[in-house]
């Protein structure tokens, strides 16, 4: 596994990375955020404020970026505050891939998870991802409720206990 240093507050590095892994994978035919949605004005909210947008460093080069939530109401309702972290977003740099980059990315937000009592990562992902489900769950996340669209699409709930 990687050692990686997470930084926060870092919106427009992490947005870049972001916009950089979404292009790769638009070009690969995997469904994934338009450039649009991509955007400070579009991913900070109440809930995803500026110090939640994380880059993941290895050896002081950027590998990684997601967006990391003390709550998420829109998916997990009203659960209480401090009991889980929520990872939304993520994404590794093509010159990581394929190293275990998620478990590392995941074994430290577990770390710092520890560090403040929060007892759950959860995140949320279409469930027809079928490669994304397969990341998750070997990175040890569970499937923890389906959320049913009435256009056919659902979305899988993951959780795992820190």
């Amino acid at each position: 596994m990687e050692n990686i240093e997470i930084c926060y507050n870092k919106v427009h590095e992490a947005i870049a990375v972001m916009k950089e892994v979404a292009e790769w994978a638009r070009n690969k035919g995997f469904k994934v955020w338009r450039d649009e949605w991509l955007t400070p004005e579009e991913l900070i909210t109440e809930e995803a404020k500026p110090q939640n947008f994380c880059i993941g460093k290895v050896n002081d080069k950027t590998s990684c970026a997601f967006i990391l939530q003390n709550s998420d109401v829109t998916y997990w309702r009203n659960r209480p505050s401090n009991e889980a972290v929520y990872l939304h977003k993520l994404c590794v740099r093509r010159e990581f891939a394929h190293r275990g980059m998620t478990k590392s990315i995941v074994e430290a937000i577990r770390t710092e998870c520890r560090k403040n009592g929060v007892k759950y990562i959860r995140l949320d992902t279409g469930l027809d991802e079928k490669v994304v489900r397969k990341i998750y769950l070997r990175t040890g996340f569970k499937i923890v409720d389906i959320i049913d669209y009435s256009n056919e699409k659902s979305l899988a709930l993951y959780e795992m206990e820190v």
